[in-house]
């Protein structure tokens, strides 16, 4: 009826545009209006017991939450970090029970499974749910429905409700370690290592690992620097050790890496100035200043609005050996002497290096393991003459001869602190080892 009697193409798409933006607006305001908190009971005590695992199924076990997260970036939300099943998880209800007036308000959420799936049926996910107004609530149920009675629920509370200063410059996160991991010496190498480079923090989401490691972590607890969230994804679903899905009837890959990541960076969005997403075996090493944060500060100052800096990941084969530093002490401790592989494989025609990051937990909304989904600001590759990923590992490269190899010392500007350092570690634990 708006468009009778308009003779030209012109008006008539000038309608049609009008007619579409209108109903766009209206579905979008209906949209917000379901999304809305809504009270359906009053005059109550919160009930329900506290959630303390790290990864907690829901009925039905098609959706595990790990934590959730007050997030005020845009409105206020609660975000919770999960894993859902793609096809099979369609609705879930937030439960925010608000006291001292005993209010209890639900929200439907908003499901957002993270594009980097890579095949697999489950996913990282972003539960996302609106806040009552009025409210700070301090805890939040889930639940499949906006009816019926959620008493016997788990109750999760909502972290970084309140702003915090930054206790340190850099948190380390690690995921996830699995295999009965044993590569001891070069986990040593690899702590110290971020410690003289400026790391105060260092989270590891463990899965599971050897005797040994487990007195490595308990020493690095105790000193304060590591945290270790307890990571039992293979008692919630059959995981993969690789990326991508192998039609082999796996559930998720590489132990639910990215959800793990996404985790870290919430937890540690109010107490740390920058997250670093690396792995165990992976260092960024700076090659124009001393430390990470004299190279921070540099790469800042270069790139003003930049939130996430990705650095190019360049494998050292651990399998071609340099004769120096090698230390009798260290031959009993199993795993690898990255001080004695200085030797980098050369970049490939059209192959890509992965990167790793150093990232404003501020600015991101989620993350992948080579980049960021979804950010504020900007990204910015930081070039290999300022600083380069050492990767120590198997070779990818199999067929190269040693003298096709870069030959790179850069580590060895640090061999002295370091030596020291791991000296200093494995005289304690290696002790207590045999105890």
């Amino acid at each position: 009826m708006l468009c009778a009697g308009k003779k030209s193409y012109f008006a008539a798409a000038v309608c049609i545009i009008t007619v579409t933006s209108m109903l766009a607006v209206s579905y979008l305001r209906l949209q917000r209006l379901s999304h809305q908190p809504k009270v359906i009971q009053e005059g109550r005590r919160c009930r329900g017991k506290i959630a303390n695992s790290t990864i907690t199924a829901l009925k039905g076990n098609k959706t595990f939450i790990i934590s959730p997260y007050f997030d005020d970036r845009e409105s206020k939300v609660t975000r919770l970090i999960g894993i859902v099943h793609h096809e099979d998880v369609k609705q879930l209800y937030c439960w925010f029970c608000c006291q001292p007036n005993g209010k209890m308000y639900v929200s439907k959420a908003k499901i957002d499974v993270h594009s980097d799936r890579f095949g697999f049926p489950y996913g990282a996910a972003d539960i996302v749910c609106l806040e009552p107004e009025n409210c700070d609530p301090t805890h939040v149920s889930i639940h499949q429905s906006p009816h019926g009675n959620i008493d016997q629920l788990p109750r999760f509370e909502i972290k970084n409700r309140k702003a915090e200063t930054f206790s340190v410059d850099f948190t380390v996160c690690i995921s996830a370690m699995f295999g009965n991991y044993n590569n001891v010496l070069q986990f040593i190498q690899s702590m110290e290592m971020y410690k003289i480079l400026g790391v105060q923090k260092v989270v590891i989401y463990k899965n599971n690992c050897s005797h040994l490691m487990e007195k490595v972590l308990k020493f690095y607890v105790e000193e304060g620097t590591v945290e270790i969230i307890p990571w039992p994804i293979n008692s919630h679903l059959r995981v993969s050790s690789k990326w991508h899905f192998m039609q082999d009837g796996t559930h998720i890959g590489y132990y639910g890496q990215i959800t793990a990541l996404n985790d870290c960076i919430y937890r540690n969005m109010e107490r740390s100035k920058f997250v670093v997403l690396n792995d165990a075996d992976e260092i960024i090493l700076p090659l124009k200043h001393p430390n990470w944060k004299t190279m921070m500060n540099s790469l800042q100052e270069q790139n003003p609005g930049t939130s996430v800096f990705l650095f190019e990941n360049h494998i050292f084969p651990e399998t071609v050996s340099s004769r120096m530093f090698n230390i009798s002490s260290w031959n009993t401790v199993p795993g690898v002497n990255i001080l004695q592989h200085v030797y980098r494989e050369p970049d490939r025609k059209d192959v890509i290096n992965p990167r790793k990051m150093i990232v404003d937990p501020r600015k991101v909304i989620q993350t992948s393991v080579h980049s960021v989904l979804h950010a504020y600001g900007n990204s910015a590759n930081v070039p290999m003459d300022v600083a380069l990923i050492y990767h120590c590992r198997k070779a990818l490269q199999r067929d190269l001869p040693r003298e096709s190899l870069i030959r790179d010392t850069t580590l060895w500007r640090y061999n002295s602190s370091l030596i020291k350092n791991v000296n200093k570690v494995l005289s304690q634990t290696m002790l207590q080892a045999q105890k």
